[in-house]
């Protein structure tokens, strides 16, 4: 029997994307739940736990690093896309499969390393779908072919986890690996080996060999920037994704110790988690659709907004009840019916808006995207906002502790509608290839990641103690630092002879700047954390007074 290629048509697409997403959601719910809860069963400790956990999940916060060689490095016979997704596929179930022989607990670390293997081929993976997302799903059925997908990886994590943890009893722990497995080769025979990618321009075929591929890297480098400063939708995509993406505190550690608090015990908070799930599945799905149909950068603005209600509803139900600040577990009061109800209602309402906005918003991200740097691009675009779920729930911890539960929702709720001042700025430009204002926002973000550098100088001395909230500040620089070494990276294969000085220094920095992560674990090359962004604010600074005439677009003149 010939299995029909699902990209050939609408519903085809939606299909194969929605099980693609679903063999991302199998291996991290599987991990996250299924293996933790068996661990813990087996005596592992809570720390041991937490690390295999974070190990498992680390690979996507750096999949953005994945993005140029998937763009870059392609198969014609496989597909351009399609041949990475074969590929890390294979490799994910050889990962699992190979965990049956470890001897668990005793192998733990083992098991870790070979985990973090395998979720980097998923992060790859991950990417390699996006790209394909971008380049073959059609305008008018984003909104909804990103609910779709993001309710699948819902789904998926759902069935690795919670699924797996009903069939124990029959698999045991091996046999859920066995089970994962199967279920992404299932994936890969059905969905992605009938795949037909459309083939690539002649002209855009790589030539073979290392020095091709060097002068297709720095060609790519070249194309990329100019795809996030070169148009205007673009660029605000950028400061779209750093900002929250509306009120986030019901969908973070808020929600949970808030459930803990008012007296809910491990069912109660399964099941309202399970509800939530559900709904807000549902809700990506339905959010998509209707962004199709009615504009999505309409209904993503209302999506936000109704985001803030269920916060500031629960916000005045805390007040009236005068449940304030965290309390100790011997401290804490019985909790009022009414207020208990609240949360339910609060957590479920906010799932709905949570989920009509998601699939949404990825949309939007698509329509601004270049689709010849799509792995780089819109993988750019997740990674921030990634950060700023991060950087969301490092505040509302330190807030609740500070300001109490009811303050921490009011910010939370007001703060999520900021992003609605850039939301306008988000559509596609009517000129692909740029609509003339490049050079102006190269400079202009060169001066904020020279500010960036310059003000991290003060805050490394200490010249102002920010207590708690210092973990907030450090992850800023971390993205500080990481953005000047891609700017600086990329802006010297842009520039090439008109600044050569400046963009060999800077090509030196990048790597430094990015061993800057390392901060945290080798302190004692304290000159150094001072050094390098002193000189990378130096540079920067250079390439403002730069003219980025290779970014400007002479506008025909009128006959």
């Amino acid at each position: 029997m010939r299995l029909p290629d699902l990209l050939a048509s609408r519903r085809g697409r939606l299909t194969a994307f929605f099980f693609l997403y679903v063999t991302e959601g199998i291996p991290l719910g599987f991990a996250a739940t299924a293996v933790a809860t068996q661990l813990r069963r087996q005596d592992v400790g809570p720390a041991e736990i937490g690390a295999f956990v974070a190990s498992f999940y680390l690979p996507w916060a750096f999949k953005w690093a994945f993005g140029p060689f998937i763009d870059v490095f392609t198969s014609q016979r496989l597909g351009k896309r399609r041949g990475w997704i074969l590929g890390t596929q294979v490799m994910l179930v050889i990962t699992l499969l190979s965990c049956t022989f470890l001897d668990l607990p005793a192998q733990l670390g083992l098991l870790t390393g070979v985990l973090l293997i395998h979720n980097s081929f998923g992060a790859m993976q991950d990417v390699a779908i996006d790209a394909l997302a971008v380049s073959t799903l059609h305008e008018d059925e984003r909104g909804l072919a990103n609910g779709v997908m993001f309710a699948g990886a819902a789904i998926g994590t759902a069935m690795g986890g919670s699924g797996v943890l009903f069939l124990m009893p029959l698999l045991g722990l091996k046999g859920g690996f066995v089970f994962v497995a199967a279920c992404i080769a299932m994936v890969t025979v059905f969905i992605v080996l009938p795949l037909k990618e459309p083939a690539a321009a002649p002209g855009s075929v790589r030539a073979a060999g290392l020095a091709s591929a060097g002068r297709e890297m720095r060609n790519f480098a070249v194309e990329a920037f100019r795809s996030f400063v070169g148009t205007r939708g673009a660029w605000s995509g950028l400061w779209f994704s750093l900002l929250p993406a509306g009120a986030m505190g019901l969908g973070l550690a808020l929600q949970s110790n808030l459930s803990v608090e008012v007296g809910m015990d491990d069912d109660a908070v399964a099941w309202l988690t399970l509800w939530s799930s559900v709904i807000s599945a549902g809700c990506m799905v339905l959010g998509g659709w209707l962004s199709d149909r009615w504009g999505r950068r309409r209904m993503l603005g209302l999506y936000l907004a109704l985001m803030s209600l269920p916060v500031f509803y629960l916000m005045t139900v805390l007040i009236e009840h005068q449940w304030i600040f965290p309390a100790a577990a011997d401290l804490r009061r019985a909790a009022p019916a009414a207020l208990v109800t609240a949360v339910w209602v609060a957590v479920l309402l906010y799932s709905a808006g949570l989920g009509l906005m998601y699939g949404t918003r990825s949309a939007i991200m698509m329509d601004v995207t270049n689709p010849a740097v799509a792995a780089t691009q819109f993988t750019a675009y997740m990674a921030l906002m990634n950060l700023a779920i991060a950087y969301s729930a490092t505040w509302q911890g330190i807030a609740i502790e500070a300001l109490g539960y009811p303050k921490t929702l009011l910010i939370d709720g007001v703060v999520g509608l900021v992003c609605l001042g850039v939301l306008p700025f988000i559509k596609p430009s009517a000129t692909p290839a740029g609509d003339g204002g490049g050079a102006r926002r190269a400079r202009l973000l060169a001066l904020v990641l020279a500010a960036g550098c310059v003000a991290w100088l003060p805050f490394r001395a200490g010249a102002v103690n920010f207590g708690a909230a210092a973990p907030i500040f450090e992850t800023l620089f971390t993205l500080v630092f990481v953005a000047t070494a891609v700017f600086l990276a990329a802006g010297a294969a842009t520039l090439g002879a008109s600044a050569r000085l400046a963009g060999r220094l800077g090509l030196m920095l990048a790597p430094l700047l990015l061993a800057m992560y390392g901060r945290r674990w080798w302190p004692q090359l304290d000159l150094l954390y001072y050094a390098v962004p002193a000189a990378a604010a130096l540079v920067l600074l250079t390439l403002v007074r730069q003219p980025w005439l290779v970014l400007r677009i002479e506008r025909p003149v009128p006959a």
